[in-house]
């Protein structure tokens, strides 16, 4: 479809068609109800190949450059740079913006596949490259820290049920 059309035109077109799908998914990721975003789902849970990130943490390095990626903080403030608590519903609503932000970056990826079929392939190659570039790092991390908050929840909830236990035992 771009393949008529001068260098410039291209590149105008493409970051066109780019910047609006970018556009388009992240509204429609912020309009869309946190139970989207259900940690339980499929594309969210866990493979087993990704041994609670440890994976990534091994083979990717990703604890090296993770904090150097910058992040969005929306309008109701949820920074996910640091945890802000340590009740069970604050971890369980942080991990399901880990959800929201996968979903996010893995949706903007698609866009390279529009990239690579509208344009010359060498063009459509370099493209799709930078638009991949641009999202999975993000995917990866929110994936990352997703299976440690998880962990984490889970020793939570044990120190609070070993609390509560130590809490009603009467001791002679």
């Amino acid at each position: 479809m771009l393949r008529n059309l001068s260098f410039i035109n291209m590149l105008l077109s493409n970051f066109l068609i780019i910047g609006l799908w970018h556009l388009v998914v992240f509204f429609m990721c912020l309009r869309m109800p946190l139970a989207s975003f259900n940690p339980s789902k499929g594309r969210f849970v866990q493979k087993d190949w990704e041994r609670g990130g440890l994976w990534y943490r091994d083979k990717l390095k990703i604890q090296v450059w993770k904090d150097k990626l910058p992040q969005y903080i929306g309008k109701s403030g949820f920074s996910k740079q640091h945890l802000n608590g340590l009740s069970i519903d604050y971890i369980d609503r942080f991990i399901e913006e880990t959800c929201r932000g996968e979903w996010m970056h893995m949706k903007n990826c698609i866009c390279s596949i529009i990239i690579l079929i509208i344009n010359p392939l060498l063009v459509g190659l370099v493209t799709s490259f930078f638009i991949v570039l641009g999202n999975l790092p993000f995917a990866i991390v929110q994936r990352y820290n997703r299976f440690r908050l998880q962990i984490l929840r889970k020793r939570r909830i044990r120190e609070l049920q070993g609390g509560s236990v130590r809490e009603n035992t009467v001791t002679a």
